[in-house]
């Protein structure tokens, strides 16, 4: 799998949230779990989720984000303003290659300044945490419990903090810290079956209610005269339609959306075309993407982890596969064994 189709994992430092931080001692040993009706917890817990939601898309801030996994760290200066109906975004990587993500609702425009060079791309918001809270509330809870686990600070900001305990052995936990008077994001932790921390996303610094600046971010998406523009071509389509079924998906995962990346000149091999199709559970996802098999450029079947991201490549006849997500390897199995060719 090229290396430039694979945008998906936290991620994540071109996701609007890049993900983040040391992983400090669990929260469970700042703050005791508030014993209460189960019904009230459950409303609760869908109250704070629709707030999260909510916030990422309707609230101007600007902070410091860093992200923790799998013994690598990367940090990035965040800018998101809300302007009624409109989004924008300026991300900026503090570490390695200098570059920018700027984002205009659904357009992302990523600039190598070195390089001069800009890809200018639209994408869904399916892909952006936590955005990825898009479904309703009830659908996450009939997969996780939801368990407030009390209140705590970061950043310098009071939070409301929330255990997501898998129900089943195909999705991680998650322990999630919502800023109180907001429900920002503020940190975010995936945790495995024991509830060891795999990745921790937090801001180390964070402004909000920031007077917002759409104009900073269209200048820069504007003016590019003197760069090589680049525009990978994304087109709607189906599985089906592509010839290509998923039989007995893992339980709770639904397909949100499939289309075919034509990949840009520089990086294109002996195929100019992969196929991309997302499943969620309302709160993760699974990518799975689809290319012909190259025996040049695809050596062997491998399974690798990255923090809590796992990835799953394997040979299907003349297709080469790749599955993507922060889910268990028995999910990712799931999507690459029931994966099939119908034509």
């Amino acid at each position: 799998m090229r290396q430039a189709v694979v945008a998906t994992g936290p991620h994540r430092l071109l996701s609007w949230m890049i993900w983040a931080a040391v992983a400090l001692l669990p929260v469970a040993a700042q703050a005791q779990a508030v014993e209460s009706d189960p019904l009230v917890e459950a409303r609760e817990a869908r109250y704070w989720l629709s707030r999260i939601h909510e916030a990422a898309s309707q609230r101007s801030f600007l902070g410091t984000f860093v992200v923790s996994a799998g013994g690598s760290m990367a940090s990035a200066r965040i800018a998101h303003y809300s302007d009624g109906p409109n989004q924008f975004e300026r991300i900026e990587p503090l570490d390695g290659r200098r570059r920018q993500v700027l984002r205009h609702n659904d357009l992302v425009t990523s600039l190598w300044p070195q390089q001069r060079l800009a890809v200018i791309e639209t994408r869904q918001s399916m892909s952006q945490f936590p955005a990825l809270l898009s479904a309703e509330a009830g659908r996450i809870v009939e997969r996780y419990r939801v368990r407030p686990l009390g209140e705590d600070r970061v950043a310098g900001h009071e939070a409301h903090v929330l255990l997501l305990s898998p129900r089943d052995g195909y999705r991680f936990g998650y322990r999630l810290w919502a800023e109180k008077s907001s429900g920002l994001l503020l940190r975010a932790e995936v945790l495995d079956e024991r509830e060891a921390v795999l990745e921790s996303s937090a801001f180390s610094d964070l402004i909000i209610g920031v007077k917002p600046r759409p104009d900073l971010v269209l200048k820069a998406m504007k003016g590019l005269e003197g760069w090589r523009v680049e525009r990978p071509a994304l087109e709607p389509t189906d599985l089906q339609a592509e010839g290509w079924g998923v039989r007995d998906l893992p339980p709770g995962f639904q397909p949100v959306s499939t289309v075919r990346r034509s990949m840009a000149p520089a990086q294109v091999s002996s195929s100019a075309v992969v196929l991309q199709s997302i499943y969620s559970d309302g709160l993760t996802h699974v990518s799975i993407f689809i290319e012909p098999f190259v025996p040049a450029l695809h050596k062997r079947e491998a399974s690798s982890a990255m923090g809590a991201t796992q990835t799953m490549t394997r040979r299907q006849g003349d297709w080469w596969l790749t599955v993507i997500g922060d889910v268990p390897v028995v999910t990712l199995r799931g999507f690459a064994l029931g994966l099939e060719r119908r034509r």
